[in-house]
């Protein structure tokens, strides 16, 4: 039986649309909703393309659990997986639905976490430190942010003359290879 995930994103939605992709034709995992915090995020318009549901949710709508948990159950939602969501994850989502929420960050945690870190925030601040390598981080949501056991890390190298967007791309390419990967290994493990 197929487990039903919902991807929550806030932006473009490379990510989404390679995870809806990934799982077309999979026996394993079905994308059966795509829920974003903003109207316009193109990641809406990826989503339809590929004939997958959406949902946009407000700040007061994600924090009510009246809304959001039956949103949720009307697509027999069993798992999440954020991509490139910015809002914290309520208490009570995390509750419904325990150790089955997982994140992508664009960084090897713990480094270049927490609030403020995203995008092209963690990217800049990578650079600035003068890393020798940076990465992607796939971990199970907590309420802190960026604090929950890590799944799975991949790491590339950078060097002094990457500029920010050299750094950001390097470690997109991770996302695109791994992060569907990840999220069908914690699935299949359930």
């Amino acid at each position: 039986m197929k487990v039903n995930i919902a991807i929550f994103v806030s932006g473009s939605g490379t990510n989404c649309e390679n995870l809806i992709r990934y799982f077309e034709h999979s026996d394993v995992v079905k994308c059966a909703l795509v829920v974003s915090n903003k109207p316009d995020a193109y990641a809406l318009v990826r989503a339809e393309r590929l004939g997958v549901p959406s949902a946009v949710v407000t700040k007061e709508m994600l924090n009510d659990s009246e809304r959001m948990l039956p949103l949720l159950q009307n697509y027999g939602i069993g798992f999440i997986v954020l991509a490139g969501f910015l809002p914290l994850i309520p208490s009570f989502l995390i509750d419904a639905f325990p150790r089955k929420i997982i994140n992508l960050h664009p960084a090897l945690l713990p480094k270049f976490g927490g609030k403020g870190m995203w995008g092209h925030h963690v990217h800049e601040a990578v650079k600035a430190a003068g890393e020798t390598e940076t990465g992607m981080t796939v971990h199970y949501v907590t309420p802190v942010c960026d604090s929950g056991e890590i799944i799975a890390q991949y790491r590339v190298a950078i060097s002094p003359e990457d500029s920010v967007d050299d750094i950001a791309e390097k470690e997109h390419q991770l996302e695109m290879e791994y992060f569907p990967k990840v999220v069908e290994s914690v699935i299949v493990a359930r």
